[in-house]
């Protein structure tokens, strides 16, 4: 078998498990027959029957009919006589009745269910073995295509008429932790009530005791992260205004060939040039890498990297063979807490390079329609012609970003150990549909059938907010539409500004002015 037919069957080796829940969760009800662990009160007679009925079932012993010959018609009959089904209907009963006891909390616990059926071409809405998760907190990490990911949730819950977490321009108060009295229509006096938000998913560093003020305590809480060596590039594009760091250097490699040249610790914008996922998850900096006391050096990086034999390209990665020990001037123990912390917050981190196994991922986590997460690109920028990856900037960029690293390499295998889950089957059919889904979509509603450059957008609803160095593409819509075909069009192509804004009008809609009286106005 080839290296590339077996990726998928080498990515679940040696994978770390996640960690149990840390936050306060609902508890969540195991599977039947344990239903004394649901947080309910059982009464003690079905408790003392339930195993009985269950010992009494002819389901109850694997086989049966094993030691009477073949099953004949008689002999079925005879077994699943009037006694018989009294008892199966006694079990029956037994189990509604402690799902009813068990209401809520087991309720709760179907959202974590796998999908029992595989995705198909159908049109029509596939039977889910769960209710769609419509609690979600989705951290959006910069540079990292999270502006794709926010499209699908802002459409998702805008047909859904679900309620969003917005902020009252377009972050929330970043690089600033998040609080949660930065969330518009949010009030204090409201905590211990449930809270009215389904959604919150806009800029942010994340501050989970905050946002637990704001969000109901079932959301599921997912992210996504991206190769620093990728990472690296698309920042320094795009904030090179905005970093010092990135500011002073001629180039991107000038720049991490001596980064302590041009990074200051602690400058304003230079978070951006230095661990930007860690920043954005709010975690908070070894003490090893924090500049000591007169010295705004910072120290040197944690390892010195060797391309051949430390950084694999990201498929190999997947499979598991890359580096996946913390940096050295890091203690292990600190990595470990923070890797597990992050564990049992997240339910699910997505990985940018692995952005259409990771979507179908998270609607099976979701229990959502692979429609639901079927959209087009955001947030993109115009890179002309790709260059081959320098082996060696790409390392310089990881071992600069060590934190980051480490971040992407568990993540990484915590999601392959997902698909693998999954099916290597069902994933593979899965991504495949999801893209020939997208494929007809933008053929059916875009000029050229993909992203253009910003200067053929004279629709300001649909042209991306221009930042950086860098072109951010855009769509532009075919004409001739139905209306039913221009409006879910338009949905698909808005930018992330433009849909903030249609989602903070939709939900705080502008008040009309009262008009003024004359005589008030002239009176002294």
């Amino acid at each position: 078998m080839s290296e590339e037919s077996d990726l998928y069957a080498d990515r679940g080796k040696n994978l770390p498990t996640q960690g149990s829940r840390a936050v306060s969760r609902p508890r969540e009800c195991p599977p039947l027959p344990a239903l004394t662990s649901c947080g309910c009160t059982v009464p003690p007679l079905l408790l003392q029957s339930a195993p009985r009925l269950w010992a009494l079932s002819p389901r109850s012993d694997p086989h049966p009919l094993g030691h009477m010959g073949s099953r004949s018609p008689s002999r079925t009959l005879r077994l699943w006589g009037p006694r018989s089904l009294g008892v199966a209907l006694g079990v029956f009963m037994t189990i509604g009745f402690a799902l009813q006891l068990c209401g809520g909390p087991f309720q709760r616990r179907l959202p974590g269910l796998q999908l029992l059926q595989p995705w198909t071409s159908s049109p029509q809405p596939a039977s889910l073995s769960c209710p769609p998760r419509q609690h979600l907190v989705f951290l959006k990490t910069h540079k990292s295509g999270s502006s794709s990911v926010l499209n699908l949730l802002h459409r998702y819950g805008d047909r859904h008429g679900l309620r969003f977490a917005l902020p009252a321009r377009y972050q929330f108060g970043y690089p600033r932790p998040f609080q949660a009295s930065r969330v518009k229509g949010y009030h204090p006096q409201d905590e211990g009530t449930p809270s009215s938000f389904h959604i919150l998913c806009h800029h942010m560093r994340f501050n989970l005791k905050e946002v637990l003020r704001v969000m109901p305590s079932d959301s599921f809480f997912f992210s996504i992260v991206r190769d620093p060596a990728a990472m690296a590039r698309s920042a320094f594009s795009y904030y090179r205004s905005t970093s010092p760091a990135f500011r002073k250097a001629p180039s991107l490699a000038a720049f991490l060939a001596n980064p302590r040249a041009f990074y200051q610790p602690g400058a304003r914008g230079d978070h951006y040039a230095r661990n930007l996922l860690w920043f954005d998850f709010g975690l908070p900096i070894p003490p090893e890498m924090r500049p000591q006391r007169g010295n705004l050096q910072p120290p040197n990086p944690p390892y010195t990297p060797d391309p051949n034999a430390l950084f694999q390209p990201a498929p190999t990665m997947a499979q598991g063979h890359g580096q996946t020990s913390s940096p050295a001037s890091v203690s292990s123990s600190f990595m470990q807490w923070s890797l597990a912390w992050l564990d049992s917050v997240f339910d699910l981190v997505l990985v940018s390079e692995y952005f259409d196994e990771s979507l179908v991922l998270l609607a099976d986590a979701l229990c959502w329609e692979l429609d639901d997460v079927v959209g087009f690109m955001h947030n993109a920028q115009a890179w002309g012609q790709p260059a081959e990856e320098d082996g060696q900037l790409a390392a310089r960029a990881r071992a600069w970003n060590s934190l980051d690293w480490t971040l992407y390499l568990h993540f990484n295998r915590s999601l392959w150990a997902r698909a693998k889950q999954y099916g290597r089957g069902r994933l593979e059919s899965a991504v495949a549909e999801l893209r020939a889904r997208r494929e007809a979509l933008a053929k059916h509603c875009l000029v050229g059938g993909k992203a253009l450059d910003p200067q053929y957008i004279t629709d300001r609803r649909f042209r991306p907010f221009q930042f950086g160095s860098g072109k951010v593409l855009g769509y532009v819509l075919r004409s001739g539409l139905s209306s039913q075909a221009q409006e879910e069009c338009e949905l698909l192509a808005t930018p992330e500004l433009q849909y903030k804004d249609k989602l903070d009008a939709k939900q705080f809609p502008p008040t009309a002015a009262l008009p003024l009286k004359t005589s008030s106005l002239l009176s002294p």
